[in-house]
């Protein structure tokens, strides 16, 4: 790596809705790796996920917006979420490695999803155009979660590092299922963002 060259982390996720387990991962991503830049990226149309829809998607990205508005080190691309096909990792890391060609490239994982990266569409290709970062929360599981990256690390020949944060026991699933009960969020999530909720009626009704 050059001394110019900037280290820029890509965080995908549904966000649906952001909280503040998801800020800090991000946050403990610029401070324990020295990153530069955080792109939060909203998934769009998934293999393994029901598509929400096009107007959550919009509900999706204008949560993300709202809750990295006051951190100059975070930003959102809205690459999946304007694409019409299904999305793969591969592919999209391979077209911000295209747009960040002087960059180095770190796309950030919840650490569940090193023990099914196998089964990933074309891993190798994934490992080609960005190191790995596994969010492990209060080094739970930790012990665990580094024998599956000395793994993948030996099969990949490729990055793959603990991302360590602060336990956030909260879900966007709870959130959503809070919302839907009439029960307080306040303190899970940036009052921006419950804000949204509250003024689009997000979550009233989760079938």
């Amino acid at each position: 790596m050059t001394l110019t060259q900037k280290k820029i982390g890509i965080f995908g996720g549904t966000f649906n809705p952001i909280h503040y387990g998801h800020l800090l991962i991000a946050e403990n991503a610029c401070d324990q790796f020295n990153l530069d830049h955080i792109i939060f990226l909203p998934t769009g149309h998934t293999p393994h996920k029901a598509f929400m829809g096009e107007e959550m998607s919009v509900h999706r990205c204008h949560m993300v917006e709202a809750a990295i508005a006051d951190n100059p080190k975070f930003s959102i691309s809205y690459r999946e979420i304007e694409s019409t096909g299904v999305n793969y990792t591969y592919v999209t890391l391979a077209q911000f490695q295209k747009d960040y060609q002087d960059c180095k490239l770190y796309f950030i994982l919840g650490a569940d999803s090193l023990f099914d990266f196998d089964d990933w569409k074309h891993p190798e290709e994934i490992c080609k155009y960005a190191n790995i970062l596994a969010a492990v929360r209060d080094n739970l599981n930790a012990d665990e979660v580094d024998r599956q990256i000395a793994y993948l690390k030996e099969k990949y020949h490729s990055g793959f590092y603990r991302l360590n944060t602060p336990n956030f026991s909260v879900s966007s699933r709870e959130l959503r299922e809070r919302v839907m009960q009439g029960t307080t969020v306040r303190y899970m999530l940036p009052p921006q963002v419950e804000q949204y909720i509250r003024d689009h009626a997000l979550y009233l009704n989760l079938s």
